[in-house]
């Protein structure tokens, strides 16, 4: 009875192997489930930039707002005709003698 009980339970155990550290275990799916999550968030963001590009591109070949609103930011031109003013900041203004030390009162 002994024998059969210590025979039953390695058994058990030589089937359980593969279900807990095996090829397919557990761990390895939870591993595998860990990096599909970070490639669909990889994959999201990819998606929103392409999104982004394709609208880009779409603007770029409907008309010519686009184009001249990156020329204007990007390059700095400006339109036959127009005044470019620059608006500089005035520099700080440099400080004069510090004040004098507060009297003391006897």
């Amino acid at each position: 009875m002994r024998w059969l009980t210590l025979l039953l339970v390695l058994l058990i155990a030589a089937l359980q192997y593969p279900l807990w550290l095996g090829k397919g275990s557990w761990l390895k799916v939870w591993e595998i489930d860990q990096k599909i999550s970070v490639r669909k968030k990889l994959n999201q963001a990819l998606v929103e930039r392409n999104a982004s590009l394709a609208a880009e591109v779409r603007d770029l070949k409907q008309g010519y707002a686009a184009i001249e609103e990156r020329a204007r930011s990007e390059l700095g031109m400006i339109k036959r005709g127009e005044v470019f003013y620059q608006v500089l900041k005035a520099p700080p203004a440099k400080p004069s003698a510090p004040p004098p030390p507060p009297k003391r009162r006897p």
